[in-house]
C-alpha cells in the first residue's frame, strides 16, 4: 500500500509538473507574467524555494501535482502582463503548451518502453511461399519448412508483421551449432547445415520469402475432464497443426476447429522441441467457458528490442494508436460496439492501483517496461482530458477564446468566471463518482506476468 501511494503521487506529480512547465515557458514567451510556480503540490505553501524573473517557485503541502498562477487569472484583470491582456494567439499557445508537453512526455516514455524491451506476439517463420532460385532454396530449405532455431538460438518473427524479432534476453550462441538451423518438416524435426552464419544474413534472406507466422498459439490451461486433458495436452504446449493443416495467424486455431465441430480431430503439438499428435474431440456443446476442446489459449509473447530508429518510430506510433483509440471510444459506445463496463474510467484510486502494480512488476522483474508504458498512457490521457471543451480545463478556456474570435469581443469576465466555477464543481463531482466506482469495483491492475513472463 505504501509503495502504491508514494509511486502514484511521484508519477502524477512529475506528469503535472511538466504540464505546468509547458504553460510557464510559453506564457513567459508571450509576455504573460507568472506570479507563482508551485513545482510540487497545492497550497498551503510549505517553502519558498527561490524567485526567478518575477516568479516565486514554491513547494506546497497537498502532494497532488503542481500549478502555475498567471497574472490575471481572476478574469477581470486586463492590466499589462496579465493573461487576459495578451493577444489571442499568445493565450491559445499558452493553453496548448500544457497538453503539448504531456504529449511529448508520453512519446518519450513510450520510446523508453520500447528501448527497455517490450512484449510482442511471437511466432516461428513458416516458409509457405519460397520462390524458386532463392538463396534459401540453395540452403537446403524447402517449401513449408518451419524454422525453430538458428545457431542454437530460437528464431521468432512478429505475429503481425512477419519481421524477425530480436529477443531481449538472448541465449549465447553455441559454437558447435554455428551455421546450423533446426526446422520442422512434414511433422519431424531436422537439423541442417546452412551456408550463412549470422543473424543479419538470416534476416535478409527471410525478407525475400515473406514467411507466415506459425506456432503462435499456446495452451495456457486445460479444463479437468475435458477432451484435451484426456488426450494429454498440457499448459505450455503449442499448436502446430489440426488435421494436417498448419495453424497460422491468418488461419487461426479457432477458425480451424469451428469447421470440425462434433468431430474427432488430430492435433499436432510442439512440447519442448518435440512433436506429438493426439486425437481430440471438438465438442459442439461444451460446458460454459471451456471451448470445444477444453483448453485456454493465448498468443505467444516475448520481450524484444528494436534497432535505434525503429524504436523511436515504434514509440511514436504507440502513442498515436492510443490517442486514436481514445478518440474513437465515444463512437464505439454510442454505436454499441463497446459495452460501457468495458470502457470504465479510472479515477485516482484506480490509477494509483495501476501505478502500484506497474512499479511492483518492475521491482520483481527488473524490467522497466511496465512503468514506462503506464507513464506514457497516463501522460497521453492527461493531455487528451485537458483538451476537452469543458469549463475549468484548458480545452474549456480555448473554447471561450474561439467564441471571442467569432463574436469579436470577450464574454463578460464575471459570466466566464461563473461558468468555469460551475465546470470545476461538476468535474469534482464526476471525480467523486468515479472514485466511488473504483472503490466498489475492487482492486484494478494489469496482469504484467502475462506480458513479461515469470
Amino acid at each position: 500500500m505504501f509503495l502504491t501511494i508514494v509511486s502514484f503521487f511521484l508519477l502524477l506529480g512529475l506528469l503535472i509538473f511538466f504540464h505546468e512547465l509547458g504553460h510557464y515557458l510559453v506564457a513567459r514567451r508571450n509576455g504573460i507574467e507568472v506570479e507563482e510556480f508551485g513545482v510540487f503540490g497545492f497550497p498551503p505553501r510549505l517553502i519558498k524555494l527561490f524567485t526567478y524573473d518575477g516568479t516565486v517557485f514554491t513547494l506546497n503541502a497537498i502532494p497532488f501535482g503542481a500549478f502555475v498562477r498567471m497574472k490575471g487569472e481572476d478574469m477581470a484583470d486586463t492590466s499589462p502582463g496579465s493573461f487576459n491582456a495578451a493577444r489571442k494567439r499568445g493565450r491559445v499557445l499558452t493553453l496548448l503548451a500544457g497538453p503539448a508537453m504531456n504529449f511529448l512526455l508520453a512519446i518519450f516514455f513510450s520510446i523508453a518502453s520500447v528501448f527497455s524491451g517490450f512484449p510482442a506476439g511471437a511466432a516461428h517463420p513458416l516458409l509457405s511461399d519460397v520462390p524458386p532460385g532463392t538463396e534459401l532454396m540453395g540452403a537446403a530449405l524447402k517449401q513449408n519448412d518451419t524454422l525453430l532455431r538458428f545457431n542454437g538460438q530460437p528464431v521468432y518473427i512478429d505475429a503481425r508483421s512477419g519481421e524477425l524479432l530480436r529477443p531481449k534476453q538472448r541465449t549465447p550462441a553455441i559454437a558447435d551449432e554455428a551455421g546450423t538451423i533446426v526446422i520442422l518438416r512434414e511433422g519431424a524435426l531436422h537439423t541442417l547445415q546452412v551456408p550463412f552464419a549470422t543473424r543479419n544474413e538470416l534476416e535478409r534472406l527471410l525478407e525475400d520469402v515473406s514467411p507466415h507466422p506459425a506456432l503462435h498459439t499456446q495452451v495456457t490451461q486445460v479444463a479437468p475432464g475435458s477432451p484435451a486433458e484426456n488426450a494429454g495436452l498440457m499448459p505450455g504446449d503449442v499448436f502446430f497443426a489440426v488435421n494436417g493443416e498448419v495453424v497460422t495467424v491468418e488461419r487461426s486455431l479457432g477458425e480451424v476447429v469451428r469447421s470440425h465441430l462434433g468431430e474427432t480431430i488430430s492435433v499436432t503439438m510442439l512440447r519442448e522441441d518435440e512433436l506429438y499428435t493426439r486425437d481430440v474431440l471438438a465438442r459442439q456443446d461444451p460446458p460454459p467457458g471451456q471451448g470445444a476442446m477444453g483448453v485456454g489459449i493465448s498468443g505467444s509473447l516475448m520481450l524484444v528490442t528494436l534497432p535505434f530508429f525503429r524504436s523511436i518510430w515504434q514509440g511514436v506510433v504507440g502513442i498515436v494508436d492510443y490517442v486514436q483509440a481514445v478518440i474513437a471510444l465515444p463512437v464505439l459506445l454510442i454505436s454499441g460496439q463497446l459495452a460501457p463496463q468495458d470502457a470504465a474510467l479510472s479515477g485516482p484510486v484506480g490509477i494509483a492501483q495501476l501505478v502500484g502494480g506497474a512499479v511492483s512488476a518492475t521491482a520483481d522483474t527488473g524490467l522497466w517496461f511496465p512503468v514506462w508504458q503506464l507513464a506514457a498512457i497516463i501522460s497521453a490521457g492527461l493531455a487528451i482530458a485537458n483538451l476537452l471543451p469543458i469549463p475549468a480545463l484548458d480545452g474549456g478556456r480555448l473554447l471561450f477564446i474561439f467564441i471571442e474570435k467569432l463574436r469579436g469581443r470577450r464574454m463578460p469576465p464575471e459570466k466566464e468566471g461563473v461558468i468555469h466555477l460551475v465546470g470545476f464543481v461538476l468535474l469534482l463531482g464526476l471525480m467523486v463518482v468515479i472514485t466511488i466506482n473504483d472503490i466498489r469495483s475492487g482492486p484494478q491492475g494489469i496482469d504484467w506476468s502475462q506480458l513479461l513472463g515469470p
